[in-house]
């Protein structure tokens, strides 16, 4: 090619270079518009289809996928390409078939500046990084032998809030039952995490404001994260300021949780008594000192899983515990059920045992029907293609951002008659549970990015909500 380009006269030169550069593009744009694409609803320019989301993402995009795409919906977020998945035979080819390409997070400024440069494990990108730091997580804390671990301390948790509820009751007071849902989730998280709690006092009045304004940042729209050239808005309207802010408020109160545990290692190396149980902190300072897992625990690393291990197990389970509630006030005659089995299972024992436990069978039922109804995230954290893909017959490229609308499978009418509405029985014959990657009830996720946290919440949470539950409902009658 060089020799026939040394032949042309040199003036001639940008003319046949101009020439192909157009034939180039031409071909290029013949050959992207060859491509299917999932059905999108029409868009404004720079702004995509944003104008067309509400408050309540999940509601907007459940609502425009009815419209434009039961299954797979492209939308652009910005200059953003966005695959929304609102059923679970998408959520199947997402999350299994084509799970190793959809298997990492997208990259954007407000989850770097939040989870420690994307070390936190819910944020990482997929690589060596992330599966060691799953491993870490898996075994250190989620594993069944770490969450025996803490029985004694989860169930003296549930008792004094069961405690407090009946003081109410008795001296005919109001219960705040948010706020006490709330406590004993963050409780019993805290206790398995850090080795303490942080709820009373101006260390708790300090960490429920972070906590709080954590939550904040996280449900905040970025601007720059569609609009890369419009960050300035971001700075000049604040959010970029209080997203620093926020994540060096809460490395700040980590590390001095580390600093609080290092110090009691020191002054106690071989801990003794029903409260001394090694909480994850203890475990990863042991992995940090001994070195020898392949990657660097550095201190950010430490904090970014402290961070991920705190706030994935928090707010979700006082949101279960609060909705469970709700529905049951809400169908007496539900309440009632579980009353009756509640009752006849204890037979008038105060105690509850494993082996009760496992024959209140309407109870879990309730939960399970609370967590479809009502899900503790609506919409699971965001992955990215990894490279060109297709899906059920469209052509996904590589950078998409996917949203996988658990709120919208969770409530599809072709899988779950009257789907609107409570109904535990449901449950009472199905195979669908929590513990099987089932894509027809997706709290955790499924595939490679699900929650690692899942046989942790089924082994740990949802004993506490039945202990809460018959402790509670086998005691007073509440309607």
């Amino acid at each position: 090619m060089w020799s026939v380009l040394e032949q042309l006269p040199i003036y001639t030169l940008p003319l046949y270079l101009g020439a192909a550069l157009v034939l180039f593009r031409r071909y290029n744009s013949r050959s992207s518009s060859t491509k299917k694409l999932p059905p999108s609803p029409p868009k404004l320019p720079i702004i995509g289809n944003l104008h067309q989301l509400g408050a309540l993402v999940h509601q907007s995009f459940l609502s425009l996928s009815r419209r434009y795409g039961d299954s797979l919906m492209l939308l652009y977020l910005g200059s953003v390409p966005s695959l929304v998945v609102s059923s679970s035979e998408a959520a199947r080819e997402i999350m299994k078939t084509h799970d190793i390409a959809f298997a990492s997070r997208p990259s954007t400024r407000m989850f770097r500046t939040i989870s420690y440069n994307l070390k936190e494990l819910t944020l990482a990108p997929y690589g060596e990084y992330w599966r060691q730091a799953k491993s870490i997580l898996t075994l250190q804390l989620l594993s069944n032998k770490k969450v025996q671990t803490f029985n004694e301390l989860r169930e003296k948790v549930i008792a004094e809030c069961v405690y407090k509820i009946t003081q109410c009751f008795l001296s005919k007071k109001p219960a705040d039952l948010s706020d006490l849902f709330c406590s004993l989730s963050n409780d019993v998280t805290c206790l398995a995490t850090f080795g303490r709690t942080y709820n009373e006092g101006e260390i708790g009045r300090i960490f429920k404001k972070i906590m709080q304004e954590f939550l904040e940042v996280l449900g905040s729209f970025y601007l720059e994260d569609s609009f890369p050239l419009l960050a300035v808005v971001d700075r000049l309207r604040g959010l970029t300021s209080k997203v620093d802010r926020v994540a060096l408020e809460f490395d700040e109160f980590l590390q001095g949780v580390v600093d609080e545990t290092i110090k009691k290692v020191v002054n106690n190396p071989t801990p003794n008594g029903e409260n001394d149980v090694e909480s994850f902190i203890e475990a990863l300072l042991k992995i940090q000192k001994d070195d020898n897992i392949g990657i660097t625990i550095d201190g950010d690393v430490v904090k970014a899983l402290l961070l991920d291990a705190y706030v994935g197990g928090t707010d979700t389970s006082s949101a279960v515990l609060e909705w469970a509630m709700t529905e049951l006030l809400l169908n007496p005659n539900i309440l009632k059920k579980v009353q009756d089995e509640v009752r006849s299972v204890l037979n008038g024992k105060e105690e509850i045992n494993d082996e009760d436990l496992g024959k209140m069978r309407y109870l879990k039922a309730v939960i399970m029907e609370t967590t479809r109804l009502h899900p503790p995230l609506a919409l699971l954290p965001p992955r990215i293609a990894r490279y060109d893909v297709n899906v059920m017959g469209y052509d996904i490229a590589e950078g998409t951002r996917v949203y996988v609308n658990v709120y919208a499978i969770m409530r599809d009418s072709k899988v779950w008659s009257e789907a609107e509405t409570f109904l535990p029985e449901r449950f009472l014959e199905s195979s669908i549970d929590f513990v099987k990657h089932n894509f027809e009830l997706l709290p955790f996720g499924a595939g490679r990015r699900s929650c690692p946290g899942r046989v942790f919440a089924m082994a740990l949470l949802r004993r506490c909500w039945l202990l809460f539950y018959a402790s509670l409902i086998g005691r007073f009658h509440m309607v």
